[in-house]
């Protein structure tokens, strides 16, 4: 039953300190504004009046990371911006929490594999929680991306010893190979032009 598992009586209701404090975080999240491309659009209008993410509890968006409790990354993140994006991450107070939001965010999308500014996932900056695929994923996603979040939430056990329902935060390391007609320099200098030659219009 989860907050109310004890009975309610009397106008009381009986339950731990954990689970309160669970309920607590999860019905107050607050995201921080911080949309990077065409993402964005849709987590705008997550918060606008016909998806309306005030329902649960997610909609005082702040606007510094020291007020902030979950990040959600909408966009493409280039690697000059890596930098920001952890750093205003370790200004968050923790627990925190992370949302990538967009193919884009989750793995690089359709720059993956020549797109040699675009951060190959966010998870190779940030530790994410959830992952809301699409291209741009519609506010229902994002909306269920948050719900899962909550129940990460629901589930945290910091007083209690051992912790069993804690779930393992995915990471990734390293960089994604070159495809192999740009490895070698000869190559990568035939295949461009190669490209170049077929982009040349037809008189």
């Amino acid at each position: 039953m989860g907050l109310l598992e004890g009975a309610m009586r009397d106008g009381f209701v009986a339950t731990n300190l954990e689970h309160a404090i669970n309920w607590a975080r999860e019905s107050s999240l607050w995201p921080m504004t911080f949309g990077l491309a065409c993402c964005a659009i849709e987590m705008m209008a997550t918060g606008a009046p016909r998806y309306d993410i005030d329902r649960f509890g997610a909609g005082a968006f702040r606007a510094t990371p020291r007020q902030a409790d979950l990040m959600i990354v909408a966009g493409t993140v280039n690697l000059k911006m890596a930098e920001r994006v952890r750093r205003l991450y370790n200004q968050m107070p923790d627990p925190k929490f992370v949302i990538a939001m967009g193919a884009c965010t989750c793995g690089g999308g359709p720059y993956y594999k020549y797109g040699y500014n675009v951060a190959k996932g966010v998870d190779l900056i940030v530790p994410v929680d959830v992952y809301v695929p699409g291209c741009p994923p519609r506010p229902e996603a994002l909306l269920e991306g948050l719900m899962r979040v909550q129940d990460k939430i629901r589930k945290m056990r910091e007083l209690t010893e051992g912790r069993p329902a804690t779930l393992p935060v995915p990471a990734r390391t390293g960089r994604v190979a070159l495809p192999p007609e740009l490895t070698d320099p000869a190559k990568a200098v035939e295949f461009l032009k190669d490209n170049k030659e077929r982009a040349r219009p037809v008189k």
